[in-house]
């Protein structure tokens, strides 16, 4: 535009006093303009691409393979052209980087009539989360460099990087272990499996209850006792609240955290006992259509065009997999996981609340942590007082920051484990933690 309006003033000014040289220069520029913009929307018009990707679900430490395939079907050659794939900036410019790029994804060539392009790079996947890869940004003009026009090509695709597991050693799932069978202390289940003794028959007792030798040996009618069944299995609850983690520890912080819920259901599943999970996270999936695609919008329609929809705002709106048996449990926990983000929607009280009725009782309460709060406290010493068996781990480096959480945590009758590191998680879950009644 600035180039049209400076010849359109320069044309004037000669044609005032009959410069015809000029003049004629600002014809000869006016066109070269002219055809220079129907030559760059013409060669944008004939290009197109795809892209391919290796895989769309992996682990962390994974490799990834991306091809970018663009096509020239334009008959008049393309001077030259830049083309490149754009990639999440929170997961390149961190430190670590999520996502590492090796290779070229920044490709500049010219374009023969009828040509074909392959830009091939590779990503080395750091760190869990759910990645956009693309869309590519195309930029071309006039060998004169007077007009320049971008265009979006290739739809982005999507990725999934699931936690690594880590293997638990030596553990096992024995009597008043966090993490295993608490003897009940009321007897509201009996495990028909286990007979504890023989007692007389009391009116209202199922004949599937009679102990017949018993009865045949003294001619009276006696029924069979069981032992009370025994709470088996994790009801995870994840607090990924921003304000639980500290700017100078992240993302590792919260990244512990995921990775020891995503261990601690790994190890219950292998044991065939229910498991299940909460957190106050946000999809990133559910994030991306909600704010749209998470790229740098280099013109005005691209900017339109990354613009998604949503019916309702999911951030106030907690996710979970029910605790449950199954083999498919551990896989949607982790699943999950990888596309869990820290979100301000819920506070953890706020999470306990909602689910509170939810929580099966026959399964250990085990909250990560990684701030504790007198309200964080009470909220969790309700669900004690509501007969639950809570077994809180706060995910902290420091001692005394852990020690002022375990004081919290005690008051309400809740024997607290330090999470420091990876190779704490195995001993956590080793450790006896006898709940206070």
């Amino acid at each position: 535009m600035r180039w049209i309006l400076g010849v359109a003033i320069l044309l004037a000014i000669s044609m005032i006093f009959g410069l015809g040289l000029m003049a004629y220069a600002m014809y000869a520029l006016m066109a070269v303009i002219g055809g220079s913009r129907l030559l760059v929307n013409y060669w944008l018009r004939n290009l197109t691409a795809t892209r391919h990707l290796s895989h769309t679900d992996l682990e962390e430490g994974d490799l990834l393979t991306v091809g970018l395939t663009v096509r020239y079907t334009g008959s008049i050659p393309m001077p030259w052209f830049l083309v490149e794939d754009l990639l999440p900036r929170h997961a390149i410019v961190s430190r670590p980087p999520a996502l590492e790029v090796e290779g070229q994804r920044i490709f500049l060539s010219m374009m023969w009539p009828r040509a074909t392009r392959l830009l091939t790079y590779r990503i080395q996947c750091h760190r869990r989360g759910y990645y956009q890869i693309g869309p590519a940004v195309v930029e071309t003009g006039d060998v004169f460099g007077l007009y320049k026009q971008f265009k979006m090509l290739a739809e982005p695709g999507f990725i999934t990087v699931e936690p690594s597991i880590i293997a638990l050693d030596g553990f096992d799932l024995a009597s008043k272990r966090p993490l295993g069978e608490i003897k009940m202390q009321s007897r509201l289940f009996e495990d028909p499996s286990r007979i504890a003794g023989v007692r007389r028959y009391q009116l209202g007792d199922p004949l599937n209850r009679v102990h017949w030798a018993s009865t045949a040996r003294t001619g009276e009618l006696h029924s069979k006792q069981y032992e009370a069944t025994c709470i088996a299995g994790v009801s995870l609850v994840l607090d990924l609240h921003p304000d639980s983690f500290p700017a100078k520890d992240e993302p590792i912080r919260s990244e512990l955290s995921v990775k020891c819920a995503v261990a601690i259901a790994n190890a219950v599943h292998l044991m065939d006992q229910q498991v299940g999970i909460v957190t106050n996270s946000v999809d990133a999936a559910q994030r991306m259509k909600y704010e749209g695609w998470d790229f740098d919008a280099r013109t005005r329609s691209a900017a339109r065009k990354s613009a998604g929809r949503i019916d309702r705002d999911p951030r106030l709106t907690p996710q979970r997999v029910r605790t449950r048996r199954g083999s498919e449990q551990f896989q949607q926990i982790r699943h999950m996981m990888a596309r869990s983000e820290k979100n301000e929607g819920l506070s953890l009280p706020a999470l306990l609340f909602e689910i509170q009725s939810e929580l099966p009782r026959d399964a250990t309460v085990v909250p990560i942590l990684s701030s504790v709060t007198p309200e964080v406290a009470l909220a969790l010493g309700n669900l004690v007082r509501s007969g639950y068996v809570v077994s809180p781990i706060v995910n902290c480096w420091d001692e005394y920051e852990f020690a002022q959480a375990a004081g919290l945590l005690l008051a309400e009758r809740m024997v607290a484990k330090q999470l420091k590191s990876l190779e704490t998680i195995s001993q956590i879950c080793q450790e006896q933690a006898y709940p206070l009644f």
